[in-house]
């Protein structure tokens, strides 16, 4: 079988930062946090990313009725990823463009009114917090024929949807794969339950923007983020014949199961993971100069990385370089693989690493080669991965070549 290797042509990004994928990475090489308090109501302080969006600029009044806010995020990144990419559906087969986008909890906002609304509730709440609206709507504005699918794995959701439109489009199932995920639960419901796990960042009065600090001694969690980031999948042979810019090709990805606890991360897991990516990517672990790193900020999950990546990369590993950048943009659970790919890419294109912010003092247990503000330059970079791991055990590891 002819296998086509994999090109990004095109990104899109509705995200704290904003919409722009080059203000997003600019504000995260200056360290510029989007986290803030958030629902002062809440019995305990809370902080999130939300994105400052327009619903207007992509829908009308009509259009709106039924439409969850992780939705619109969803429209609105992919459209923009459609434009970057220099509008690859104008001379398409419909049928043979799929949309595979990656989402954890759906239409958070519809189910929170639903369920505080006293018994009045909408007759859309059903099609509104379904967890493939996101993918649905996407592929009804552009009229997409072909598959739409929807990936449900927690942290992992958008990375495993990119994953699985890779192998489309190499196999030659599909010619043009939007693929990327969305997510929107920024509301005061999703955020007691999150507070009840006690995996987020407490912090002070006035201090919410440097409450996660990944990899640091005194990381106290995550916050969460809402947000969506959509990336534009073809062939290398399809980009070059319509003169389209490449930023990069997707050249391998793993994914594996924990198999062991619902909630705690497991080394030899992840580990399975980075190590198929690289495998199948054709790369011993020093070509991989940078790694985004899942660093969620909490006490075990940075260390299990850690070692995670030491185990794989053993003599290499001081070559690696690592940040997190979930210290900026929060957590966006399915949407966060998308959101981490779209700015792995960016590095990747140029030559940039987003530092690893909120971290003042390098917990021993994670001691490596982390990205500081001051040495954000990769000239030599030829290769760079994003890591997403998840609850539930999945874990997902992506990994871009530069484009020739």
């Amino acid at each position: 079988m002819n296998h086509h290797e994999v090109a990004v042509t095109g990104l899109g990004v509705m995200a704290p930062h904003g919409d722009e994928p080059g203000a997003l990475f600019e504000a995260l090489l200056q360290g510029r946090s989007a986290i803030q308090p958030v629902f002062p109501e809440l019995p305990k302080p809370a902080a999130a990313a939300t994105v400052a969006f327009d619903e207007t600029r992509w829908f009308t009044k009509l259009q709106l009725a039924g439409v969850d806010r992780v939705s619109q995020l969803a429209v609105a990144a992919a459209d923009l990823a459609l434009r970057d990419a220099n509008q690859p559906l104008a001379d398409a087969d419909l049928e043979r463009v799929g949309v595979y986008a990656g989402c954890g909890m759906g239409g958070a906002a519809a189910l929170e009114a639903a369920y505080r609304g006293n018994g009045r509730v909408s007759p859309l709440t059903i099609p509104a917090f379904m967890p493939n609206a996101p993918a649905a709507h996407v592929a009804m504005r552009n009229g997409l024929l072909g598959p739409v699918l929807t990936y449900s794995v927690a942290c992992a959701s958008s990375s495993v949807a990119i994953a699985e439109a890779a192998k489309a489009i190499q196999r030659g199932e599909v010619d043009i794969a939007i693929a990327g995920g969305s997510e929107a639960l920024i509301v005061p419901g999703v955020v007691l339950a999150w507070q009840a796990m006690q995996t987020l960042a407490t912090f002070q009065p006035g201090e919410a923007a440097g409450a996660v600090r990944p990899f640091a001694s005194d990381r106290s969690g995550f916050a969460l983020g809402e947000g969506s980031a959509f990336l534009v999948l073809e062939s290398t042979e399809r980009a070059r014949s319509r003169g389209a810019r490449s930023y990069a090709t997707l050249a391998g990805w793993g994914l594996s199961s924990d198999a062991t606890h619902l909630t705690k991360p497991d080394a030899p897991g992840q580990a399975r993971a980075l190590r198929q990516a690289l495998r199948q990517a054709g790369l011993q672990p020093r070509d991989v100069g940078y790694c985004n790193a899942h660093g969620t900020a909490t006490r075990i999950g940075d260390v299990v990385e850690r070692n995670a990546l030491a185990e794989v990369w053993g003599d290499d590993f001081e070559g690696l370089r690592v940040s997190s950048t979930k210290a900026l943009h929060g957590h966006m659970l399915g949407a966060a693989g998308a959101i981490e790919a779209l700015i792995t890419v960016l590095a990747l294109h140029r030559r940039q690493l987003p530092p690893n912010a909120n971290c003042s003092e390098i917990d021993p247990a994670c001691s490596m080669n982390l990205v500081m503000r001051d040495d954000i330059a990769a000239p030599a970079l030829e290769a760079a991965m994003s890591n997403s791991f998840a609850f539930g055990g999945t874990n997902s590891v992506l990994l871009f070549r530069r484009a020739d």
